[in-house]
């Protein structure tokens, strides 16, 4: 079923990139005039984990289906068969996928076949074949029995041609109890020719006479090739390139050889998801290698990689993907991969993320704010911002008036019917970083930099890593995934930070103790001890205790450089708030930040400082509430913060005047869903 692909419509719209390279529109397969008609490059769309990748191949997937020859493979999972010989490994088993996928009659065309690419599988999965091992050979014939299929549907499925293939294979290797590559080939090729394809297909074994010293003899190359593949190394890279030219060849013979000209349009669609691997590049070099050259083809490949800077996609043309909506020039150059255009696939815009949760909450009992919030929390990342509207929308009613960026994390969320619902939290990790413990990482998160997750990695995760540094190996797992560093955190991406801190602090459900999140942080604020500095003073807010702060930063207070004082304020502020889980009751930061809950005051605080204290105490929670990405905005406590740091420029002997900006810039800040900048104004330069 197709689902509303937000931000999307460069690539899926009428005019968009895919019907401008397939020539035809999505869904109705209405003609359109090609954009590159001669040398269509290959696109790749880049982004990380949850940006869209998979669901945008999906989509186009569903778009294009019964319109032309498509397939989508998933380069990341292509499952070995049973007790497969040495002639399947994951190239022949994905040209098999494939060439199923691209052979279904489509609308107004025949089905596609595949002799070529038929007869190079079938030699190269007999090089693990004996005598004596005949069981072996009939497994290996019978899973091809689908790609033979699209050649002949009726003779392929059945079983006889199996039969045939082993008695000759008998009485061609009678003396032999070893594979015998060459001569097993030779043999198997020649009984499929008779026993499975027509007299129109009977020759097609002569396109391999081009193979390596073949001499234009087609059964010499299927010897070779089989041989070749048995070689391993350079040979059998050259043997799997091949094959992937007998797919090119068999496809493109279905649009220009016997059929009759003028009943396919478009071009025929490949998509390739995690296309990074290398499976992937094992399948699009070939084709680009032979572009290159000259020779021309009119697939269509689309496929994604999680990688930017991936080596092969070295000299690629790259756009961001709305400059792709009308036009996407990608000129080729000497290097292969020029024929490459890369696109960025972008964050999803406020607006939209605004659509999704105006679908799933269409009345708008949700605050008004939610949807933003949300979209600062997730950065715009597709995969966070459809789970996260999902579960506002089936929020219980009771809690939807209070819901918050935070409040959402505690829900579950129904994914499928038929299933149970599932955690929100957990359930996004789990995408954003699968195959992954999530419980060592949920601990460096805490962390700001390699120095202090080795810290935590040596006194919270003993026996985690045995083989090397636990921090160097998630640091680079991490960066093969494409998530950013940060300059004052060790896991950089904020939305990645807030699900594993939300991790730390509620996965082991030991409320009110919560054991690990106090062991974590208290160890980080012995780290930054004795000296009450910043590192040390935003660990005391992570763990609640907020008064050795106000005392720092008013002791602080009467020094010069006033602007250092605010970037030590917003760094200290920028804590994670130690928060309960699916509290109904305000935040409590709000009535402090207000100044609705007056404390007593430290001992030793003189009465004309006293003042100060408690204007900073108030300012302190402002802006910790402000800046929480799980917190939604208050206008209330905006307006306090501004009042706070006016009347602290009246204090200040010499700084007055960036305490006077931060009362003006910091609230146009907050509104505009930007980071507090300091110098005050100094982003947005107003």
């Amino acid at each position: 079923m197709d689902r509303e692909l937000y931000g999307r419509e460069a690539v899926l719209e009428p005019a968009g990139l895919t019907a401008r390279l397939t020539g035809l529109t999505p869904y109705s397969f209405t003609p359109v005039p090609y954009e590159h008609p001669d040398d269509p490059p290959v696109t790749v769309f880049t982004g990380g984990r949850g940006m869209g990748k998979t669901a945008l191949l999906k989509q186009i997937r569903n778009a294009y289906r019964g319109g032309t020859p498509l397939a989508l493979l998933d380069c990341a999972h292509i499952e070995p068969p049973a007790d497969h010989g040495p002639g399947w490994n994951p190239l022949t088993g994905a040209l098999a996928e494939l060439a199923v996928q691209l052979a279904p009659r489509i609308h107004s065309a025949k089905p596609v076949q595949f002799p070529r690419l038929s007869l190079g599988l079938v030699a190269v999965a007999s090089i693990g074949w004996s005598q004596e091992d005949d069981e072996r050979a009939r497994r290996d014939l019978q899973r091809l029995g689908p790609v033979l299929a699209t050649v002949d549907a009726t003779k392929g499925a059945a079983a006889t041609w199996v039969t045939k293939v082993l008695a000759k294979l008998a009485a061609s290797a009678a003396e032999s109890t070893a594979p015998l590559a060459g001569l097993l080939a030779e043999a198997t090729v020649e009984t499929v020719l008779e026993e499975v394809f027509g007299r129109f297909q009977q020759k097609s074994d002569a396109w391999y006479g081009s193979y390596r010293n073949a001499g234009g003899r087609g059964k010499a190359g299927l010897q070779q090739l089989a041989i070749d593949f048995e070689q391993g190394g350079r040979r059998r890279t050259e043997a799997e390139d091949f094959l992937v030219g007998a797919l090119v060849e068999d496809l493109g013979r279905a649009y220009t050889g016997l059929t009759r000209r003028g009943t396919r349009r478009g071009r025929p669609l490949v998509l390739l998801d995690n296309a990074h691997l290398p499976l992937g590049r094992r399948l699009v070099e070939p084709l680009l290698r032979e572009r290159a050259t000259g020779r021309r083809d009119q697939i269509v490949v689309m496929a994604s990689s999680r990688v930017r800077d991936h080596a092969g996609l070295r000299h690629a043309t790259r756009l961001r993907l709305p400059e792709t909506a009308h036009r996407a020039p990608c000129p080729r150059g000497a290097d292969i991969t020029s024929g490459i255009l890369a696109v960025e696939l972008t964050p999803l815009s406020p607006a939209h993320t605004q659509r999704a949760f105006d679908r799933h909450d269409p009345a708008g009992r949700t605050p008004a704010e939610l949807a933003r919030a949300a979209h600062r929390l997730t950065g715009g990342r597709p995969l966070g911002v459809t789970l996260l509207s999902r579960a506002a929308g089936q929020a219980p009613a009771r809690l939807r008036p209070t819901l918050t960026p935070g409040a959402l994390l505690d829900l579950t969320v129904e994914l499928r019917e038929d299933t149970p619902p599932r955690p929100v939290a957990a359930t996004l990790l789990g995408e954003l970083l699968p195959g992954l413990r999530p419980d060592p990482l949920a601990v460096l998160a805490a962390a700001h930099d390699e120095d202090s997750a080795r810290t935590l990695a040596r006194t919270r995760l003993r026996g985690e890593s045995p083989d090397g540094d636990l921090v160097l190996r998630v640091r680079d797992l991490l960066h093969a995934d494409d998530w950013p560093s940060g300059p004052r955190h060790f896991v950089g991406d904020p939305l990645l930070r807030a699900l594993l801190l939300h991790r730390l602090r509620f996965h082991d459900a030991d409320h009110p103790a919560y054991t690990a999140w106090r062991a974590v942080h208290e160890t980080l604020h012995g780290l930054y001890g004795p000296d009450p500095g910043p590192y040390r003073l935003h660990q005391d807010l992570a763990l609640g205790r907020t008064e050795d702060a106000v005392t720092r930063l008013r002791l602080d207070f009467p020094q010069p450089d006033i602007t250092g004082w605010l970037g030590r304020l917003t760094f200290i502020a920028s804590a994670p708030h130690p928060r309960e889980q699916h509290r109904a009751a305000a935040d409590p930061r709000r009535a402090v930040a207000l100044g609705q809950d007056v404390p007593e005051l430290p001992p030793g605080v003189e009465e004309d400082a006293a003042e100060l204290h408690l204007c900073l105490r108030r300012l302190l929670h402002a802006v910790w509430l402000l800046t929480d990405p799980l917190a939604l905005p208050d206008d209330d406590v905006v307006e306090r913060m501004a009042h706070e740091l006016r009347q602290l420029s009246g204090r200040h002997r010499t700084g007055s005047s960036p305490l006077w900006d931060a009362a003006t810039h910091w609230p146009k800040d907050i509104r505009a869903w930007r980071d507090l900048t300091v110098p005050p104004g100094s982003e947005d330069g107003a």
